[in-house]
């Protein structure tokens, strides 16, 4: 695929098809993974592919208890945002644990973390190694668009990550960014509106 339709195809698609997705096609989608920059030259990235919906279900477990306090306040976001903005959390939301769980095919990355812990970073540069690894999984979605595939992705809230972490056993220094959901698009996939956008009032010359 042309590489400009590839960046105007790759979408977040949250219904999926019970399709599955072959192995080669998963493989040149990881493969992709690995031609993304990192800060340390090394790629220290690993990937957990599963399958089986009912490990898929262990792995989103927690997701149950977090759900409620993560939804309950999409109505009152109403009217508060852009309106585009409120038709996509309205949308994502309440598919979190489903479009894990029905799109057959969930990959887990992890990147080898170095230096203070993630989450109290004393300047952005101790966050190289999470930027590279969310290189490496823009990669993997544009990987994805070119197979004609969908994806989508939830970033972990509460207890997800470390639940996840031992449940596959994942190394000590190693950290969970993301569920990554590859598939196909169900018939009746929700298409959200992109919001338009208008470059020339982005892109500024020497100063603002």
């Amino acid at each position: 695929m042309e590489f400009q339709k590839v960046l105007e195809t790759r979408r977040t698609i949250r219904d999926f098809s019970a399709r599955p997705v072959s192995d080669e096609q998963l493989r040149r989608v990881l493969n992709a993974a690995f031609y993304a920059p990192t800060n340390d030259h090394l790629r220290q990235f690993h990937f957990v592919v599963v399958r089986d919906r009912q490990r898929i279900l262990q792995l989103v477990a927690p997701m149950k208890a977090n759900m409620p306090d993560f939804t309950q306040g999409v109505e009152s976001l109403r009217g508060k945002m852009d309106a585009d903005e409120y038709d996509m959390f309205a949308d994502a939301l309440p598919k979190q644990e489903k479009m894990l769980v029905e799109s057959g095919c969930l990959v887990l990355p992890f990147f080898r973390h170095v230096g203070r812990p993630l989450l109290r970073p004393s300047c952005l540069s101790d966050l190289n190694y999470f930027a590279s690894v969310w290189c490496a999984i823009e990669n993997i979605f544009l990987a994805v668009a070119n197979e004609g595939l969908a994806c989508t992705m939830h970033i972990p809230i509460a207890d997800e990550a470390e639940h996840v972490k031992r449940a596959v056993g994942a190394p000590e220094g190693y950290e969970f960014p993301c569920f990554i959901a590859i598939g196909y698009k169900s018939e009746n996939a929700r298409m959200l509106k992109q919001k338009d956008i208008c470059m020339e009032e982005r892109v500024h010359h020497d100063v603002w």
